[in-house]
């Protein structure tokens, strides 16, 4: 996949948008088991951020975040983003935008780039690979994805490809062909190899990630001393864990009130 410091280093990816796009099949593709539930439904299946993660073989351990269609105007929109941030406190190697040949390229998408780009800053970009899904479909009309970029592909779309650099991959997540499922995650994992060795090795993180790690790394300390101290009752320990977990949950939520606000400007 790429050269690492050591092969036991993870790697975080982080699979975004639009409900129906097929992100939940494409982290099941990436995983190589049914780790995410995944069906045909107008609402979609996937309502929380969840993490799941695999060992490559001579590789990596590989962390896969799915998240819910968060751009879809739920109000649970900001808490989400935040969970996600928190899942991945140590940083995002690479943030997978997944769109789907069998849809037309929508507001809702081109809002969720923009959105993207509000919350964590333009640098954000830098760390983006664009997977097109219903590989199979193309394959059903003899098409190459650059033939139906060429055909299919709005401004937006184009901006946004040029913008990550034009890393992008297609998948086929319903086919069983085990050298097209290897080969098309080996393409996706090349390209996370390319954005990492463009990075310096360094995943992204901003204030938000930083500020999120500070403060659970400050509340498992603080909660070790505590269950060290002499001449409490495990009654009394528990509460003071219990306010702790109060005031650490507050800060969440303030967090996640800051980053709502900003879903309300797209």
């Amino acid at each position: 996949m790429g050269k690492y410091s050591s092969s036991n280093e993870a790697i975080t990816l982080v699979l975004v948008g639009r409900t129906g796009n097929g992100k939940s099949a494409t982290g099941n593709s990436i995983l190589g088991r049914k780790a995410f539930v995944s069906k045909t439904r107008s609402s979609g299946v996937t309502s929380v951020c969840e993490l799941q993660r695999t060992n490559m073989k001579d590789g990596p351990i590989v962390n896969v975040i799915d998240t819910p269609g968060l751009f879809a105007g739920t109000d649970s929109a900001g808490k989400e983003i935040v969970k996600c941030i928190d899942m991945a406190k140590d940083g995002i190697h690479a943030i997978i935008l997944v769109y789907s040949v069998r849809t037309r390229f929508s507001e809702e998408e081109q809002a969720t780039f923009l959105t993207l780009q509000a919350l964590f800053g333009h640098k954000i970009v830098d760390y983006m690979i664009v997977i097109f899904t219903g590989g199979d479909e193309l394959e059903y009309n003899e098409e190459t994805l650059d033939d139906y970029l060429g055909r299919e592909c709005p401004q937006p779309l184009k901006d946004i490809l040029i913008l990550c650099g034009n890393r992008k991959v297609l998948f086929d997540n319903r086919t069983q062909d085990k050298t097209k499922k290897l080969g098309q995650v080996q393409q996706l994992l090349n390209l996370v190899s390319m954005v990492i060795s463009d990075n310096s090795g360094r995943p992204f993180t901003n204030e938000l990630f930083i500020e999120l790690k500070d403060k659970a790394t400050m509340r498992d300390n603080q909660q070790k001393v505590i269950e060290s101290l002499k001449g409490y009752s495990k009654e009394e320990i528990s509460e003071i864990k219990r306010q702790m977990q109060q005031k650490y949950d507050e800060e969440l939520n303030r967090i996640t009130n800051m980053v709502h606000v900003i879903f309300y400007i797209f």
